[in-house]
């Protein structure tokens, strides 16, 4: 889902999205990639866009070679659905806004079952634009 509103006479798109999940055929993984990313072309260079998305992925407690994109402040390994998030917000200038944050483990926890406790749910925002 995508909603454009504006603030001062700044448009701000938002986009909320569900990725499949661990397990789900690639086919339904590179649809939903492609379409993040049709949707994500098809805006103004200029605009402001904000994702939240709970994108099934890990992108994991290292940055690596992407300071600009992951904070280092994140739960575990990486997964190769995480790669794919880090992917599409390198594609289009984003950050992965809460890796940038050093908070208590508890409260970097999106989703808790069975013992295990991970990261899937992101807030990505784009860097390029001109109130950035």
């Amino acid at each position: 889902m995508r909603v454009k509103i504006c603030y001062e006479r700044e448009p701000i798109n938002i986009i909320n999205a569900y990725a499949p999940q661990v397990g789900r055929t690639e086919k339904e993984k590179s649809s939903f990639w492609n379409d993040m990313n049709e949707v994500t072309q098809e805006l103004e260079e200029q605009e402001r866009i904000v994702v939240g998305a709970d994108f099934n992925g890990h992108v994991g407690n290292k940055n690596d070679i992407i300071e600009h994109v992951h904070g280092g402040q994140g739960i575990g390994e990486r997964s190769p659905e995480g790669g794919s998030t880090v992917d599409f917000t390198m594609s289009f200038d984003m950050a992965i806004v809460n890796t940038f944050f050093k908070k208590k483990r508890e409260h970097l926890i999106t989703y808790m079952s069975g013992g295990r406790c991970t990261q899937i749910d992101y807030l990505l925002y784009n860097r390029s634009t001109g109130g950035s």
